[in-house]
């Protein structure tokens, strides 16, 4: 698909307001594509309050972090197999928003129609003690997560 045909980059969101999109639009869908160390150590937002789960699909992979390449045919896949519509409001989710608005743009660029980007991340910039999770983000929204 080209450019010129496809969908658009919807814009970078805060936290907050995905959170609020999520809860407001019953299809809407949380994409954290952080890496599966990160999921496993850092924590994943819990959307249990609002009925829902988070859809974890890697856009690097750890150590490496190199791109996995097939990352929209096998998160089209998923969205395909769990029946959501190309017209559905996507937030990409990652530790700082990089990464997920890299992913955002590929998906729009795979044709779907709403892809956000969570621009403050799971954690956020570093504060100045050099710390994550207190500036900006999910967590420090106070958005609800667990840790395994």
């Amino acid at each position: 698909m080209s450019l010129s045909q496809s969908a658009t980059f919807a814009g970078d969101v805060s936290a907050a307001e995905a959170w609020e999109g999520l809860a407001g639009e019953p299809q809407a869908m949380l994409i954290d594509v952080r890496t599966k160390a990160e999921w496993a150590y850092v924590g994943i937002p819990n959307l249990s309050a609002i009925g829902k789960d988070v859809l974890l699909v890697e856009w690097q992979s750890y150590p490496a972090m190199a791109v996995n390449t097939d990352f929209a045919e096998v998160l089209s896949a998923e969205l395909e197999r769990r029946s959501v519509g190309r017209e559905t409001a996507l937030y990409f989710l990652c530790r700082s928003g990089v990464r997920s608005l890299a992913a955002a743009k590929a998906m729009a660029e795979a044709g779907y129609d709403r892809c956000f980007n969570v621009a403050g991340g799971f954690e956020g910039p570093l504060d100045g003690a050099r710390h994550r999770g207190e500036v900006d983000g999910w967590k420090a929204a106070g958005l609800p997560w667990v840790q395994s």
